[in-house]
């Protein structure tokens, strides 16, 4: 295959970065919405509603950016592993995190809720804020086989037939279509009503699936968002702006969806031309984004704890918010979390030994 296709694409992992930090920054958004407490959030007696226009033109892609950035992993990944490394590798990043996370880690920021809305103490396990990660294990099983019939076809019609397609930005239309019917079919309440819902289980099927395919194509995909991406710019803000304007924020599902790949693929565009080069922030950020989002709920309800009984304006509280919950994610995982070789696996990364010989291996970008 093509250059693309083998060589480590910087700019995914930035995007990949680039989602998780504004999932947290969503998630502290939401502690600060009058209904935030209706969904498990510590919510603010003081609102900050102006906010929610930014989160939500934020809200209808930034989901499905990550299943379709998780989907693009596992296409480079397959590069160099059978379908059992894939599994093993998959179940030791994914499913391990999930499980620990969903035994000890969601329990704790459960406890902060109960403590603070004064309700009895109970012990819960529950999958919380890391529902889409036993998403991406599953989509893993059930594509897997799918997958390495492509690998081992990948010169064949299929791919001829996706790099035809992917040639011209009217030929991501299909996948457009793709998720207008999802939408159209499953009918959610709202379209970003992702948590441990069909809808969100769909669309990150769909997403897993298409982002592989984006990357089986080779150079075609992304030498068309690359040329196109402002035309896909335009079109998104043009359809968030229609969204505020003529629906007040909630569009219909098929708007919706429509709007939701714009972004996506403006944001790969733009992603593809500034972000693909390496760099020591992007190495430290890669690595410590999955432990951090897997421990931010914690610092998140804990700020929220300390920070919402002060007699002090809602917008300093916001950002005291922001700036204990970076601190204290960021102190967890650099000095706890990356340091203590036990945890490591227990937080998505590879245990020290093994990280120091993968970085021995040298990494080529791509050409564009």
């Amino acid at each position: 295959m093509k250059s693309t296709t083998t060589n480590r694409r910087y700019d995914i992992d930035w995007l990949r970065v680039i989602a998780i930090g504004l999932l947290l920054v969503y998630h502290i958004a939401v502690a600060f919405q009058p209904w935030g407490v209706l969904i498990g959030f510590i919510q603010s007696d003081s609102s900050l509603e102006s906010i929610w226009v930014g989160m939500s033109m934020l809200n209808g892609w930034r989901i499905p950016l990550l299943f379709f950035v998780s989907g693009m992993g596992v296409c480079f990944a397959i590069r160099k592993r059978d379908w059992k490394q894939l599994l093993i590798e998959r179940t030791r990043r994914i499913l391990l995190p999930f499980l620990f996370g969903m035994i000890f880690i969601v329990p704790i920021h459960f406890y902060i809720w109960q403590v603070y809305y004064r309700q009895d103490i109970s012990y819960v396990i529950h999958p919380g804020h890391l529902w889409f990660l036993a998403n991406i294990f599953i989509y893993v099983i059930l594509l897997a086989p799918i997958f390495f019939y492509l690998k081992r076809h990948e010169n064949g019609m299929l791919r001829a037939w996706l790099q035809k397609v992917f040639s011209h930005p009217f030929g991501l239309l299909i996948i457009v279509i793709a998720f207008m019917l999802e939408a159209v079919i499953v009918q959610p309440e709202t379209f970003e009503q992702y948590a441990m819902t069909l809808h969100g289980f769909f669309i990150g099927l769909l997403a897993f699936f298409f982002g592989f395919c984006f990357v089986l194509s080779g150079e075609i995909f992304w030498q068309t968002v690359l040329k196109w991406r402002w035309l896909f710019l335009i079109l998104a803000v043009s359809f968030y702006i229609y969204r505020i304007i003529e629906f007040n924020l909630q569009a219909p599902l098929y708007l919706m969806a429509i709007e939701s790949n714009m972004w996506v693929c403006a944001v790969f565009g733009f992603g593809y031309k500034h972000l693909n080069r390496p760099s020591k922030t992007l190495r430290y950020l890669s690595q410590g984004a999955y432990p951090i989002y897997i421990v931010h709920m914690i610092f998140l309800y804990l700020g929220c704890f300390l920070i919402f009984p002060l007699e002090i304006p809602v917008l300093l509280k916001f950002i005291f918010v922001i700036i204990f919950t970076g601190i204290g994610c960021f102190a967890m995982y650099d000095f706890v979390i990356r340091r203590i070789n036990i945890l490591r696996p227990l937080f998505g990364l590879k245990s020290m030994g093994k990280e120091k010989a993968g970085h021995k291996v040298k990494i080529v970008p791509c050409n564009k």
